[in-house]
């Protein structure tokens, strides 16, 4: 059974290309705890597009080029995605809806403690996050792009 947590305040959605050319998500990214020392990034359900955790499409992203594998299990792929929120939050893209007081939870998939602190975090939790207001919920989905193809997952490249 998954955890759920909940929480209000700022919080930034974006699309996310996760696969090239066209395999596309939408995501969130908002904080929490003292000083929002915790990053919080979701997968957005949008209708017709398959759910791809998170940790995955970090690690396809191969993170540990840039941060290193001594920081523990998921350290690297928690900094990818930091990263990405963080990133998407401070130079927002045209698209990106940034929301200053929301309601939100998330169905935990996973948390990862950082080793040192990153962009301001200490922590990660990923899993699906929902909005609690219908009508943002409704904006958040409308941000996954129209060219973006939906319907069957990607393939996965052997290794």
């Amino acid at each position: 059974m998954a955890k759920n947590m909940m929480g209000v305040g700022r919080v930034t959605v974006l699309p996310l290309l996760h696969m090239w050319p066209d395999r596309y998500m939408v995501i969130a990214y908002t904080t929490t705890g003292g000083f929002g020392d915790t990053a919080v990034i979701g997968h957005v359900p949008v209708p017709g597009v398959p759910e791809t955790a998170l940790m995955d499409v970090a690690a396809r992203h191969q993170p540990t080029r840039l941060y290193g594998s001594t920081g523990g299990t998921g350290f690297a792929e928690a900094c990818w995605l930091i990263c990405v929120g963080w990133s998407g939050r401070s130079i927002p893209k045209p698209g990106t809806l940034e929301l200053h007081d929301a309601a939100w939870s998330l169905d935990l998939d996973g948390s990862v403690e950082l080793s040192k602190t990153m962009y301001g975090h200490d922590r990660l939790h990923v899993g699906s996050l929902t909005l609690a207001d219908p009508q943002l919920a409704h904006q958040a989905r409308e941000v996954m792009p129209t060219k973006a193809r939906v319907g069957t997952p990607a393939p996965v490249a052997a290794d």
